[in-house]
């Protein structure tokens, strides 16, 4: 039986829940091309059967914040995900913040385990600060999924080198979130 993985491309393209920008790039931009490059890697993988929440990069979901937020936790509980994976790029005031840091709801879940290894994948793979695994149980998305839910924040949008990375290697980014599932569910590459 295929491992059903929800990824949450993070944002609305405009206005309700848009995210940072930083260096004329968008955040909703860069979440969307990682996201559906994973997408694309676990599908042709064969071991999994995907969804996401923004199938094309005009779709909006909601009418507010907490309508957004809640059509992506709602659609990856009524398909019944196994799995749910937020993708984001983080934002400061300052420029020099930067690096990949994975969101939980608790210490010692599951999915504290699979965010260990997915921000060991982007470490590994893009050369990004680990910023390490950290608690936020006040994320919507991480309290209001039924299932093991992460909170990927890929690197700072407003940080020169991050931005630099996310926007010229998105693939490089979700064969790292990719490695790091293989890796916490052992299974081999294909």
């Amino acid at each position: 039986m295929a491992i059903k993985i929800f990824i949450d491309q993070g944002h609305n393209p405009e206005g309700v829940n848009a995210g940072a920008e930083g260096f004329g790039y968008r955040e909703q931009d860069i979440n969307y091309a990682v996201g559906t490059r994973l997408a694309q890697l676990l599908r042709e993988d064969g071991r999994f059967e995907v969804r996401t929440s923004r199938n094309s990069p005009t779709d909006t979901l909601g009418t507010s914040n907490a309508t957004s937020l809640a059509a992506r936790v709602n659609a990856a509980n009524d398909w019944g995900a196994d799995y749910f994976i937020s993708i984001h790029a983080n934002a400061s005031t300052n420029p020099a913040a930067n690096g990949t840091e994975v969101y939980v709801y608790r210490e010692g879940s599951v999915a504290a385990a699979l965010a260990r290894e997915v921000l060991e994948g982007i470490v590994n793979r893009m050369g990004t600060k680990d910023n390490g695994v950290r608690v936020n149980p006040s994320l919507y998305v991480l309290r209001r999924t039924r299932m093991p839910a992460i909170l990927v924040e890929l690197g700072y949008i407003t940080n020169a080198e991050d931005v630099q990375k996310m926007t010229e290697d998105p693939w490089g980014f979700a064969q790292g979130i990719y490695t790091g599932i293989l890796n916490y569910l052992d299974l081999e590459p294909v």
